[in-house]
Formats: structure tokens, C-alpha cells, sequence
């Protein structure tokens, strides 16, 4: 089999960069943005259980941190198809060497890269771009009982957003703060 991209490695576990390889030619290209065996080498081993599609209107708008809890924990494949996203994968798995830690990457509709998050990692991102259009792959079905909502500005996490803050959803205003107490999310 080919494959369709490189796989480039973050600094968290788990976590991977893929940098997606189009075949074209004078008409124009085709890229692959999902593959079950291929991303199999990598923990996606389920269906996708749901895709969704985001606009966002406006440059510096915020959206996440979001996560699903067990049983519906899940792995996502994150791709921006018009425009440019800092998109963030923040390590909330229990016993994790890096517990607490994020990493961040450019995606664009330019540089052709997906993000593909583990369980057990919160996702968000800001749009530095206006009208941005993101694809999310998921390996389960949302189930709002599952939702953990983690404060984008949470002081244990410490993300350092690259814009100005523009527009946030009251949603993600309203997200919880990790307690003190906060021991991760087992798998």
C-alpha cells in the first residue's frame, strides 16, 4: 500500500502530525484525508463514527478545549480546509509523562497537514485566518454525557494563544478550570 503522507512526531505521545502528500498533475490534485489502514500503525482502530465540519467567521476566534470522557473517549483527525488554524492538543491521560502538557501546530488549507489526536487529549484551536472551514473525524459518536469542557486559559495549562482573543462561544467561556485535584482522564 502507499501512503499518503508523512508522518511527522510531536513532542506528546501519541500525538501526530501528518503531512498529507496530493497526486496532481495540469488538472489539479487529489489527497487523501482518511485512510483506516493507514492510520491503523498509529491507534485508529475503529470506524469513524461521526465527521463534522466548522466554520469560523472570524480571525482570533477561539473554539475548545474539548474532550470525550470513557467510554466514549475518542480519537479525532483534524484537518483545515480554507484558511489557517494554531490548532492545540493538550495530554490530560492519567500517568501520562507528559500530564498537562500541549503542542500546538499550523493547519492550513496551504500546508496540507491533519492533526490526529489520542484519547484523552483536549482539541481546540484559534483561527488566524478569517472564515476558516475545519473536518473532524471521530472515532465515536458525540455523547454530551461524555463532554469535558476545559477552560482555554486554564494557569495549569498555560496556552499562549497567538492573537488577540476575538469571539469564544459561551460555552468555552464557561468552561471549568482544573482543579487543584484534577488526576487525568483514565482510558
Amino acid at each position: 500500500m502507499i501512503q499518503r503522507f508523512d508522518l511527522l512526531l510531536s513532542p506528546l505521545p501519541g500525538l501526530y502530525l501528518l503531512q498529507r502528500k496530493p497526486l496532481g498533475d495540469a488538472r489539479g490534485y487529489l489527497q487523501r484525508l482518511f485512510c483506516a489502514d493507514e492510520l491503523l500503525p498509529f491507534g485508529w482502530s475503529q470506524p469513524v463514527a461521526q465527521i463534522n465540519h466548522t466554520f469560523t467567521l472570524r480571525k482570533g476566534t477561539v473554539r475548545g478545549l474539548h474532550l470525550q470522557l470513557p467510554p466514549h473517549a475518542e480519537m479525532k483527525l483534524i484537518t483545515c480546509l480554507r484558511g489557517e488554524v494554531w490548532d492545540v492538543a493538550v495530554d490530560l491521560r492519567t500517568h501520562s509523562p507528559t500530564f498537562l502538557q500541549w503542542h500546538a501546530e499550523l493547519l492550513s488549507a496551504d500546508n496540507k497537514r491533519s492533526y490526529l489526536i489520542p484519547a484523552g487529549f483536549a482539541h481546540g484551536f484559534q483561527a488566524l485566518t478569517d472564515e476558516v472551514e475545519m473536518m473532524y473525524c471521530h472515532s465515536q459518536a458525540y455523547a454530551p454525557d461524555s463532554e469535558l469542557n476545559v477552560n482555554a486559559f486554564d494557569p495549569q495549562i498555560g496556552i499562549t494563544w497567538p492573537l488577540t482573543v476575538a469571539d469564544m462561544s459561551d460555552k468555552d467561556l464557561a468552561s471549568v478550570l482544573l482543579s487543584k485535584n484534577f488526576f487525568g482522564v483514565g482510558l
